[in-house]
């Protein structure tokens, strides 16, 4: 008799119980994954909005601390 004419070993039992289950969770995955990235393509867009005060009040200024900064980060 071959190797393939004798049935599979005892582990196989276990094997088949456990395919199903594993199967489920990555099918569950997946959806989950095509739902996460469909998101964004429902939701509305977000928008930022300045009030006035904030359209005017000061903005980045190159300054010598900011600059010492930008210099020590450098080495």
């Amino acid at each position: 008799m071959s190797r393939k004419d004798q049935a599979p070993a005892s582990s196989a039992a276990p094997r088949e119980a456990a395919g199903p289950g594993r199967r489920q969770f990555l099918r569950t995955a997946g959806m989950v994954g095509l739902g996460a990235a469909a998101a964004p393509l429902v939701a509305a867009p977000a928008e930022a909005r300045e009030s006035p005060g904030e359209q005017v009040k000061g903005r980045y200024q190159l300054t010598d601390h900011v600059q010492r900064f930008y210099f020590l980060n450098s080495l």
